[in-house]
């Protein structure tokens, strides 16, 4: 112990050594040597000593100081906490890794409290150490090797081989039993005949196809009733795929199976967004496998209740998280970082480790090539995986601004939901109260525009028009939007402290189902009506510019020619002021009778026009054979 302290006294800076926090970058600094010793060591999640260690280390990091005279005898109820399982389980990063551990964390200790216990904890390492090992005995097995060969995939899991728990394969009203195949590059599936597997399918996973996955509900006849399946599309397919996943109750097949093909998509997703090759692609390749084996671990554990899959596994955690665009670019440069320390050469005499998720995975015997070549050394402090003693490394701070923002989004989120009102009726008087300050404005301006008031609609004609000819109407929008600016932090610095107000409104009266049943009619009946006219309006301009109607033909082209004449020579401020007074004057008195007789004009030369004919034919339905 006295020769680690005076390595650390050594290589540590002035920062790491100050007392207030000396014990505990002390005991990160064992902590981490011991790790990086340790993790080298063929096995390691088999022994039990491991898994004991890595949690009195944690149990030592939440009372590092002596003078917190910690206990040498731990008691098997002793727990841990969120920040302790933070900063030690990433150090590992099979256990854990920066990005997901709080999330992980909050999985594991759902069941007892907030902390985490000794017994939950081993058993979800036991449960990992078991997942490892289907992997490495999944990858060697015979089980698609010809397709698997040219690219070395490794198989993360498959499905379909136990009769009670079945995988279908869905095209149009075509149904297949099979066995579901996911490796690291691919989705393959093989459809059951009477003894043996037809050629397996492969759904591309690596390329940019436009993949879309997602849940999808499946039923008899393309009857959709059933919500316990998985859409796959793409370019490559000509419809989509759907994978049932049958079971009696719920759908967390169907979950997890969404969420492990969706991390493999991710993680290509960053490794072609980040030009990632070599070492850094394998690397990235395992911190998505790695997490799909952490997620099967914790589906062995009973003690353990729903959580969301996603929330598991790394890269599709970073697609949903508020910039996690900057945790995944983060990671990209730690990334080359490691690899530009890889390739250089190593000062002497000094204590850095780089524990990475390739070289752990090749001491687990998973990975391809050496370990050692992730042990580098540097006059840096001790940096094991993505953490750093007694500082926080660059991912770290992002995943922590990340996550703040997220627990804003999910407040944001819950007064969403809690707002959310049922029935048209109900929303649409919600509608009309919150437009209210709305609407008041554009009554004052139309009773401004038909010169109900002709005093007030001259002088606001008078000024309007000497904005426009000044150039002045950029400035007045910058002014209208300064002005509302100033409003809101006035709001703001008034308003705080005092309480919300909030919105009444009267609930419209109760309807019974037939009422509510006429309403629907109605309202699908007015649409049907705007769509009809649109379709008109459409069909109409057709015709004019296919001159089906000759004379209405010339008759716009003129007018378009003679805009275009308009447009081209005379100045777009004179043009706005010309459109401008020809729209508030239309109803002041000395103009009013003749833009009535205008208007008539033009709707009667509007309803002489003809409509393009259309024709409707029925689909032809071709029938699929089963």
């Amino acid at each position: 112990m006295s020769d680690l302290q005076e390595d650390f006294n050594t290589v540590a800076s002035d920062p790491l050594k100050e007392p207030s926090h000396y014990a505990r970058n002390l005991l990160e600094y064992c902590c981490f040597r011991a790790l990086a010793l340790s993790t080298h060591i063929s096995g390691y999640l088999s022994d039990k000593k491991f898994r004991r260690l890595t949690f009195d280390m944690m149990l030592a990091w939440e009372c590092p100081a002596a003078a917190s005279q910690p206990l040498l005898n731990v008691s098997e109820d002793a727990s841990v906490g969120l920040d302790a399982f933070s900063r030690i389980a990433p150090a590992v990063p099979i256990i854990a890794n920066v990005v997901i551990s709080n999330n992980l964390f909050e999985v594991l200790s759902s069941s007892t409290g907030g902390r985490l216990q000794y017994s939950i904890y081993e058993k979800y390492l036991i449960g990992l150490e078991r997942a490892i090992k289907k992997l490495k005995t999944q990858t060697d097995s015979s089980l698609l090797s010809t397709l698997r060969s040219d690219k070395k995939e490794r198989i993360i899991d498959l499905d379909g081989t136990v009769t009670t728990q079945p995988v279908f394969k869905h095209i149009g009203i075509t149904t297949w039993p099979g066995r579901l195949t996911l490796t690291d590059h691919a989705l393959y599936f093989e459809s059951l005949r009477v003894v043996s597997y037809d050629k397996a399918k492969r759904y591309d996973l690596e390329e940019d196809l436009k993949q879309i996955v997602k849940p999808e509900l499946t039923g008899p006849l393309g009857a959709r009733l059933f919500d316990k399946a998985v859409l796959f599309k793409s370019m490559t397919l000509t419809e989509p795929v759907v994978l049932e996943f049958p079971e009696l109750k719920g759908h967390t097949r169907r979950d997890y199976w969404v969420a492990i093909i969706q991390e493999i998509l991710f993680v290509h997703k960053f490794i072609r967004g980040f030009q990632i090759m070599g070492v850094e692609r394998e690397e990235a390749l395992w911190r998505a496998i790695l997490g799909i084996l952490r997620l099967q671990a914790i589906q062995e554990l009973n003690s353990i209740g729903p959580f969301c899959c996603d929330s598991l596994l790394t890269f599709s955690l970073c697609d949903h998280l508020p910039g996690g665009d900057l945790i995944l670019e983060t990671m990209a440069n730690m990334s080359a970082s490691r690899d530009i320390e890889r390739t250089s050469t190593s000062p002497a005499g000094s204590s850095m480790y780089t524990i990475s998720a390739m070289g752990l995975a090749s001491s687990l015997g998973l990975g391809f090539g050496s370990s050692s070549s992730d042990q580098r050394q540097t006059d840096a402090a001790l940096l094991v995986g993505d953490i750093v003693v007694g500082d926080v490394t660059p991912l770290e701070k992002v995943v922590k601004e990340s996550r703040s923002c997220y627990e804003k989004v999910v407040e944001a989120q819950e007064t969403v939901a809690g707002v959310k009102l049922d029935g048209i009726d109900t929303n649409l008087i919600l509608m009309k109260e919150l437009l209210y300050p709305i609407i008041e404005i554009v009554s004052l301006l139309l009773s401004v525009f038909h010169w109900e008031e002709q005093l007030k609609s001259l002088v606001f004609c008078l000024v309007s028009t000497y904005v426009i000819i000044r150039g002045w109407l950029g400035y007045a929008i910058s002014l209208s939007l300064f002005s509302i600016a100033v409003f809101m932090i006035m709001t703001r610095i008034f308003g705080q402290g005092q309480p919300i107000e909030e919105i009444t409104i009267v609930a419209p009266p109760s309807k019974n189902t037939v009422e509510q049943l006429v309403a629907v009619q109605t309202a699908i009946s007015q649409v049907e009506e705007l769509v009809q006219d649109g379709n008109i309006i459409l069909l109409k301009m057709r015709a004019l510019l296919l001159s089906i109607f000759p004379q209405a033909s010339e008759k716009c082209a003129l007018v378009l020619l003679a805009w275009a004449l308009i447009l081209a020579f005379v100045p777009p401020k004179y043009i706005l002021m010309l459109i401008f007074l020809e729209a508030f004057t239309r109803y002041s008195p000395p103009r009013k009778a003749m833009s009535e007789r205008f208007q008539r004009r033009m709707r009667e030369w509007w309803f002489s026009i003809p409509a393009a004919p259309v024709v409707l034919q029925k689909e032809k339905e071709d029938k699929k054979k089963r």
